[in-house]
């Protein structure tokens, strides 16, 4: 007797504990509320260490309701461009010098308007249009040709050469303007166009290239470099310009460095990601029916574009302190327009509403 109890009572426990497991199993599995710290145990989740958890996400909506289609306004665009300035010590004030200014800065007498071209922030395609607008250019360039706007046809008209034929008295008079651009976007415009093998792209900077390949890769002979056909990565291009504090080419360097900037005081600034909005804004105040050179780029969305989207996987990847470091060098072109880091879901847009 006591034997069939015993054993009958270990069937109960038996069939209690099965069925009491599958109830916990089903309530830890399903999709349940529960309460806060009752976790799936048999799901577990691994944090990626020392990153932002949306650096390598895209932006959370792109619908164009989303975008600030509308620019910074010009006067806190000067405000900016005073904060910037102010940072580092220097003033932007009304006064203007333009003879001052550097290779980059271009005067055009006929409509009278003064323009500086900061490589990587679309400026063949602004010397293009003035070079019509001027009538140095009879017709529109061909965009496969644009480059030819660098040599001769525009020569005459750079600032070292006119700042011999006219005063600042003059110059101060003419109507100014500038690009600037997200230095984020336009290091890796940089990289892809000079220094890349990307097939769409120049490599038109090999010897740089060929130096970064050199000397992060510790190879002393050069014939293996290009008999091999090597290119820097983006990643031993970051490190040696962080090791280099730059790469003493203005492809490269700070904007801020080609800027015409304390010595004049521009009338207008165009930011790149709205160059779209405002180009016709800046061909009105020149009384021009040119129109500008639009981008390679298929997309009319900054946030889409490829250097966008190159940037924000290719800037993920890099160390933080090579991230710190670049932003080291380039603070003073972040400032000039409060732009956006890579992480940002409106990278790479000025922050102006911030």
């Amino acid at each position: 007797m006591l034997e069939h109890l015993n054993l009958s009572t270990l069937k109960k426990f038996l069939v209690f504990s099965s069925g009491t497991f599958c109830l916990l199993l089903l309530y830890l599995l399903l999709p349940f509320n529960k309460p806060p710290g009752v976790l799936p145990i048999l799901i577990t989740t691994q944090i990626p260490d020392n990153r932002d958890l949306h650096l390598n996400s895209p932006p959370q909506t792109l619908d164009n309701k989303d975008l600030h289609l509308n620019p910074p306004p010009q006067d806190w665009i000067q405000s900016q461009f005073h904060k910037a300035l102010l940072d580092i010590n220097l003033d932007y004030n009304s006064s203007s010098s333009w003879s001052k200014c550097g290779p980059k800065t271009y005067y055009f007498p006929k409509i009278n308007t003064i323009f500086t071209g900061t490589p990587k922030t679309g400026c063949s395609n602004w010397v293009e249009v003035l070079l019509r607008a001027e009538g140095t250019l009879k017709r529109e360039l061909d965009p496969t040709n644009i480059r030819v706007v660098h040599g001769p046809v525009s020569e005459k008209h750079r600032m070292r050469r006119m700042k011999n034929l006219y005063s600042d008295e003059t110059f101060g008079k003419a109507f100014s303007f500038t690009v600037v651009r997200n230095p984020w976007t336009r290091l890796v415009s940089g990289y892809r166009d000079k220094l890349s093998d990307e097939e769409t792209q120049g490599a038109d900077k090999r010897a740089i290239g060929v130096k970064i390949v050199q000397e992060m890769r510790n190879i002393s002979n050069l014939k293996i470099v290009k008999e091999q056909k090597l290119y820097p990565t983006f990643e031993e291009f970051a490190e040696y310009a962080v090791k280099h504090n730059g790469l003493g080419n203005p492809h490269f360097s700070p904007q801020i460095q080609t800027l015409c900037i304390p010595d004049a005081k521009y009338d207008f600034v165009v930011p790149l990601e709205y160059s779209g909005i405002l180009s016709s804004e800046v061909l009105n105040k020149i009384d021009t029916n040119a129109t500008l050179l639009g981008s390679y780029d298929k997309s009319s969305d900054p946030r889409l574009q490829k250097s966008t989207v190159f940037a924000r996987d290719w800037l993920s990847k890099l160390h933080p302190e090579t991230i710190e470091n670049l932003y080291s060098i380039f603070k003073t072109d972040f400032t000039l327009l409060n732009y956006s880091n890579f992480s940002h879901p409106d990278f790479p847009l000025p922050l102006y509403n911030n």
